[in-house]
């Protein structure tokens, strides 16, 4: 497409072939160009083949099964024993461990989110550039290669390759985007924050941990939380999907807060309780904002200036008889042949003008007067007449390059779609439960029996009020996958003892027996201790009859 200069146009539809599924393996992830000094952008170099291997699907795919199933025995575990804190979590050296953990994963977070800062900074053009808005647009979309609008290096599917729209880009001999190019977001930090990022995931599960040995429950809601955030990020560095950027700048920003805030508590400093709700508020808001932001990559293209070259045929100079020239210069006294050759001069001059201004279609239609040859001297003789009736002009094709604006899709490959849609697979549930809970609330509060706060207020309760109805609708969840969980697995270990196993309503009366604490194990100490008592009575009846006989 062209145009007077580049458009953006949101709201298109995205083209199907990015909705494959399986997503296409190529390209690979570009791990971070290795620098002969120190650089911010990319502290400790990364061999590939160990960037690359923990981004095997398998690698996070077992750590977040592993992870989620053994939270929800735990938890089964702590409530069956009335929640009460391990031995190990009264320690001296689990309260250091606490500390430590929180402040280090509140100072990595602060700098992660710091250099993810900086990589956009570097990335997106100032708001007093040239085209600026389409410019910020083609930076958060395209994030290989050089920085500039149209100079992005781009993997094709079709082509199986990566490429440029910008002839001058280059790209290395091994086919892929030059290591040494700045000015794009995976260059400037994301490659190697985002990785470590992901890989930070893994060692947040200790957050839980904590919790289970100090016998609490964790929360269902946490649970999701770390188990879908492996996967979110694990996707978005995989395929290089543009906007995981903001999931690695977000969420480093707020867990930056709340490890503060985690470290201060474990340091017994009294923290106000609206500060734990903001966080709250913050997290939830962070997965509203991250589901529309990675959504509208889907529905956004524009149009990018690129250099399309054409042919142009062009007659000029080959041959000329000496004598057709000396005849020309001598009758060029005449009027008949300065009027002529006059309109050839100024003629060449206006190609010379309309070039220059890069206006070749109307440079090509400048003629010449008196003949269609740009420089014909028709009025020329010659002592020899059929050199004189020759051609003077051979037409040869010349190669120009005129500007173009071409339409481009934010996302380009397969991959970069599955990691968007798996986040919104992975938001979807959250964001329907807030938005659900949300409309009641609001409808409740400005129906008219109801007060009638401003509208501020309303909405602020609203969302209060559907933040709670989330967090209570997932726990109720979390809790019946935890009953139906250690079910199992009383009944698999029956099963294993060589038990039976009980019919489904024998089996709901025992978990509610187990509930209230008259369970067959319970009932049979129970006994046991009322027969003690009843033996323990007799005696000492009998002993005090024998001492009242014998006085």
């Amino acid at each position: 497409m062209s145009g007077a200069g580049p458009e953006l146009y949101p709201g298109e539809l995205p083209s199907w072939a990015v909705f494959k599924f399986p997503p296409d393996s190529a390209p690979a992830a570009l791990a971070p160009p290795v620098a002969d000094h120190y650089s911010f952008r990319n502290p400790i170099p990364i061999p590939e083949n160990v960037y690359n291997a923990v981004l095997h699907p398998y690698v996070p795919l077992t750590i977040a099964t592993t992870y989620a199933v053994s939270i929800s025995t735990l938890n089964w575990w702590n409530r069956k024993h009335g929640n009460k804190p391990w031995k190990i979590s009264k320690t001296r050296a689990f309260h250091a461990f606490v500390i430590f953990h929180n402040v280090l994963l509140a100072v990595y977070s602060a700098v992660t989110c710091w250099a993810m800062v900086r990589s956009l900074k570097h990335s997106i053009p100032h708001y007093t550039e040239h085209n600026a808005v389409v410019g910020a647009v083609d930076a958060l979309c395209k994030i290989h290669g050089p920085r500039g609008l149209g100079d992005a290096v781009t993997y094709s599917n079709n082509l199986n390759r990566w490429e440029s729209k910008n002839a001058n880009i280059r790209i290395d001999s091994s086919g892929l985007p030059e290591s040494t190019d700045v000015g794009r977001i995976w260059n400037e930090g994301l490659a190697w924050w985002g990785w470590v990022f992901y890989l930070s995931k893994f060692y947040e599960v200790l957050d839980t941990a904590i919790i289970i040995m100090k016998g609490k429950r964790s929360s269902t809601l946490q649970t999701y939380h770390h188990a879908g955030a492996m996967l979110s990020m694990w996707s978005g560095i995989r395929y290089m999907s543009p906007p995981i950027w903001m999931f690695a700048l977000v969420n480093s920003g707020i867990h930056a807060m709340m490890y503060t805030y985690y470290t201060l508590s474990a340091l017994r400093i009294r923290v106000p309780n609206r500060i734990k709700r903001t966080l709250t508020t913050m997290q939830i808001t962070q997965f509203l904002v991250g589901v529309v932001f990675a959504a509208c990559h889907l529905f956004v293209s524009y149009t990018v200036p690129v250099s399309v070259p054409y042919n142009v045929a062009e007659k000029v100079l080959s041959k000329v008889n000496v004598s057709s020239i000396a005849s020309a210069a001598s009758s060029a006294t005449s009027s008949a042949v300065v009027a002529p050759a006059t309109g050839v001069a100024i003629a060449f001059l206006k190609k010379m003008i309309y070039r220059a201004a890069g206006d070749e279609g109307l440079a090509e239609n400048v003629y010449q007067p008196g003949s269609s040859s740009p420089a014909s001297f028709s009025g020329a003789t010659s002592n020899n007449n059929n050199q004189a009736q020759h051609p003077i002009h051979d037409t040869v094709n010349r190669i120009v390059y005129r500007t173009e604006y071409q339409h481009v899709p934010c996302i380009d490959t397969s991959g970069q779609a599955f990691a968007i849609y798996l986040n919104l697979i992975y938001l979807a549930p959250l964001t329907v439960l807030f938005v659900r809970f949300f409309i009641k609330s609001y409808i409740k509060r400005t129906s008219p029996n109801a007060r009638n706060p401003t509208k501020h207020e309303a909405i602020t309760k609203s969302a209060r009020d559907a933040m709670r109805g989330v967090d209570r609708e997932v726990e109720s969840f979390g809790k019946s996958a935890e009953d139906g969980f250690s079910t199992a697995i009383m009944n698999g270990a029956s099963a294993l003892r060589g038990r039976a196993t009980k019919p489904n309503g024998d089996g709901r009366v025992s978990q509610e027996l187990e509930k209230i604490g008259e369970d067959e194990q319970s009932t049979k100490q129970r006994a046991k201790k009322i027969a003690k008592d009843v033996v323990g009575t007799a005696e000492a009846e009998a002993e005090k009859a024998k001492k009242g006989g014998n006085a």
